[in-house]
């Protein structure tokens, strides 16, 4: 089992501090009389690169030798991993290949290659990309920067629920964006020696939601359907390591469907004049469904970023919803 502990991730903060912004945590009046419970954001969509990847990232970047940095580094990514990569590696004044699949947002692959990586599409799944990304790391001997399955990735996605506990720890449930499991683990982590009282939830949407068997029935199944999201940064398989870890520490997964998110885009939006994606609209999501769990409960959502593509951004931001027709009545929306 991949072993993280709180010290892990009060080390990876010590690291990273000097390189990455402490978000804003932020209390959403409007959410919280929709729903019935209280409800903070953690606004990592503000994060360097627009998502909380880059903790994860610098931390593993900053643990490598002189050798290594001089050799250049790896990884595959669908999304905001290859920003963080990409990203760091200009931090660090090394230089960066980042392998994505051919339905990698447009908009993260060219802020990849503005912070100076090399970008190889590589095929039509995930899987495809990080094949090539592990050929690459063998034959060029560069280091793969895995962008959930580590160590050091954890601890350094765990710094986030650490920011939060400095600001204030009472929180009865966190609502954290499943992916791979990096942001999920490090969060329970955090929670679990901070206040071991507050359930963590990992959110994922009905279309692509291998972790809510896995999790369940402890045991790995990738062998869901895969349907289209708007949530890409969740999309696709999943390995044991993390549904492993995770069984130690996180409460629950809940799947959402696929109009609660891209409604939740769209009320932050309106609601906050926030750009957010998919993924981090999924805490939107499980609150909208108004999950038991989460009723009359102080609720903190990790936003767990903000790249979105604009033109799917608009299309879904012209879809309409009652509660917009609702506020024009009563002056509160425009």
């Amino acid at each position: 089992m991949i072993e993280v502990g709180m010290k892990d991730i009060q080390d990876a903060y010590e690291q990273i501090e000097p390189f990455v912004f402490k978000t804003p945590m932020i209390y959403s009046e409007p959410t919280s009389r929709r729903v019935g419970s209280e409800v903070w954001f953690k606004m990592e969509n503000l994060q360097m690169g627009g998502a909380h990847k880059i903790r994860g990232a610098l931390n593993s970047m900053l643990k490598l030798s002189p050798e290594e940095l001089k050799r250049g580094v790896v990884t595959a990514s669908a999304g905001n991993h290859s920003l963080a990569v990409a990203y760091a590696a200009k931090l660090m004044e090394t230089s960066a290949i980042v392998c994505v699949p051919e339905y990698a947002p447009l908009t993260k692959r060219q802020k990849a290659e503005k912070y100076g990586a090399q970008l190889l599409v590589c095929g039509p799944h995930f899987e495809d990309a990080e094949r090539k990304a592990f050929e690459v790391a063998r034959e060029t001997g560069r280091k793969f920067i895995h962008a959930y399955e580590t160590p050091e990735t954890i601890a350094g996605q765990g710094t986030v629920m650490l920011e939060c506990f400095r600001e204030w720890k009472d929180f009865d449930a966190v609502l954290v964006p499943t992916g791979g499991g990096g942001l999920l683990c490090g969060t329970a982590i955090a929670c679990k020696a901070e206040h071991p009282e507050t359930k963590v939830y990992g959110l994922q949407t009905e279309a692509s939601a291998p972790w809510l068997r896995s999790f369940h029935e402890k045991t790995l199944h990738n062998d869901c359907a895969y349907a289209p999201t708007c949530a890409d940064g969740l999309e696709g398989a999943i390995g044991w390591p993390n549904v492993e870890l995770a069984l130690t520490c996180v409460d629950d997964i809940f799947a959402v469907t696929e109009k609660s998110l891209r409604e939740g885009i769209k009320w932050m939006s309106v609601m906050h004049n926030l750009m957010i994606e998919g993924a981090a609209a999924t805490c939107l999501g499980a609150l909208f469904e108004r999950h038991e769990a989460l009723q009359g409960k102080r609720v903190l959502c990790l936003i767990s970023g903000g790249n979105i593509d604009p033109e799917r951004f608009c299309e879904i931001c012209r879809e309409s919803y009652p509660w917009q027709k609702e506020g024009k009545s009563k002056g509160e929306v425009a």
